[in-house]
C-alpha cells in the first residue's frame, strides 16, 4: 500500500498549489454534481456528497457555487450531463493505473486520456485490465505527531477498522466503504483531525520502480491528475523516499 500513501503525500503538497489555481474548484463542482445526482441533494443522507462539500469549504469555495452544483445535480438547475468513467492501464515499469473521470463528452475525455498514457510512457488497456489489482476501502490519515500510536489504533479498530498502519510521518487508516464515516466521527469526537479521509482504490500488491521508471510514473500521474476531467488516480507503484524526493523536486 506503500505507493498509494506516497502519492497521497504528493497530491497533500499539491493541494495549496491547486487551490491557487483553481483547479481545486473545476473538480470538485464536477464531484458534488455528481455526487448529488447519484445519492441526493440532502448531505446528511449522502456521505460521498457531504465530503464533497466538506472539501470544498477547505478550499473557501463561495456557498453559492456548492448550491448550483448540487442543484445541477438534483436536476433543479439545467446544466449538461455528466457521466463517471473509469479508465485502466499500464504505466512505466509495469505499474498498473485506475482514472476516475467526470465528463460531459466522453469521446474528448477517453482521446485526451489515452494521449496522455502514450506521452509519459503508458498504455490505456481494456475495462477491468487493472481493476481486479485493487480494492476499493475507505482510507483515513493523520499525522502521527498529533496522538500517539495506540490510541490512534485501539480507537480505529474499535470503531469499525479493518487495518491499521504507520508510514513515515503519517498514521493510516483502512475500512470498507461504509464504515470510514463511523471512524472519522470517533476519531473527531476525541479531537482528532483526520488530513485526509476519501473512499479509494487501494492495490493489493505494488510494483517497485526506481531510477527513469520512477520520474516517469510520478510524471504521468501528475499529467492525469492535471486533467479537468480527472477526478481520482490510483496506482500500484512502490519506490524508495530519496527516489520520490528526486522525482518531485
Amino acid at each position: 500500500m506503500s505507493g498509494h500513501s506516497k502519492w497521497h503525500s504528493i497530491k497533500h503538497k499539491k493541494g495549496a498549489i491547486d487551490a491557487k489555481r483553481g483547479r481545486a474548484f473545476t473538480k470538485l463542482i464536477k464531484e458534488i454534481t455528481i455526487a448529488a445526482r447519484i445519492g441526493g441533494g440532502d448531505p446528511e443522507g449522502n456521505p460521498r456528497l457531504r465530503k464533497a462539500i466538506s472539501d470544498a469549504k477547505a478550499v473557501n469555495m463561495p456557498a453559492d457555487n456548492v448550491k448550483r452544483a448540487v442543484m445541477k445535480g438534483t436536476g433543479e438547475l439545467e446544466g449538461g450531463i455528466i457521466e463517471e468513467i473509469m479508465y485502466e492501464g499500464y504505466g512505466p515499469g509495469g505499474v498498473a493505473l485506475i482514472v476516475e473521470t467526470v465528463t460531459d463528452n466522453r469521446n474528448r475525455t477517453v482521446s485526451e486520456i489515452r494521449h496522455v498514457f502514450s506521452k509519459n510512457g503508458g498504455n490505456m488497456g481494456e475495462a477491468g485490465s487493472v481493476s481486479w489489482m485493487f480494492s476499493k476501502k475507505g482510507y483515513i490519515s493523520i499525522e502521527n505527531s498529533s496522538v500517539d500510536e495506540d490510541t490512534i489504533m485501539s480507537l480505529a479498530l474499535d470503531n469499525g477498522a479493518d487495518d491499521f498502519q504507520s508510514h513515515g510521518n503519517n498514521y493510516e487508516i483502512y475500512t470498507a466503504p461504509n464504515a470510514m464515516d463511523a471512524v472519522v466521527e470517533a476519531l473527531k469526537a476525541k479531537g482528532i483531525e483526520p488530513t485526509s479521509a476519501e473512499i479509494s482504490m487501494i492495490p493489493t500488491n505494488t510494483v517497485k520502480v526506481e531510477g527513469k521508471n520512477a520520474q516517469q510514473v510520478l510524471k504521468l500521474m501528475e499529467a492525469l491528475d492535471d486533467h479537468d476531467d480527472v477526478q481520482h488516480v490510483y496506482a500500484n507503484f512502490d519506490m524508495e523516499e530519496s527516489e520520490m524526493a528526486e522525482a518531485i523536486s
